[in-house]
């Protein structure tokens, strides 16, 4: 089982922006109630621009065990982030948790 199934710590560290082409009221997957236009071309996930951001999507504890309301229609952001890198690796510490093994 992966390790982000009980972790949530970069659904609660980072803004996410994306293409509004990826929200599906512009024909992608993203729902459109979960997402703040910033302008013509960029979305955000809400929650994410708080100053303690968390994903709108996200349920469960940090650190223990998490879920997200929209993986399988997450923005690229979201695609992106990879178990274990260096972007995870200062998500988990700024919720206390130790780094992953490489």
């Amino acid at each position: 089982m992966s390790a982000c199934r009980s972790c949530g710590a970069c659904c609660a560290a980072y803004r996410v922006d994306f293409s509004i082409h990826e929200l599906n009221e512009h024909g992608g997957h993203v729902p459109a109630g979960l997402a703040l236009a910033l302008n013509d071309t960029l979305a955000r996930l809400r929650g994410t621009d708080h100053v303690q951001p968390r994903c709108a999507a996200l349920t469960g504890r940090i650190g223990e065990a998490v879920g997200c309301g929209i993986y399988e229609w997450r923005p690229g952001p979201c695609h992106e982030l990879e178990e274990g890198s260096d972007a995870c690796a200062r998500a988990r510490a700024r919720h206390g948790l130790p780094s992953l093994p490489a």
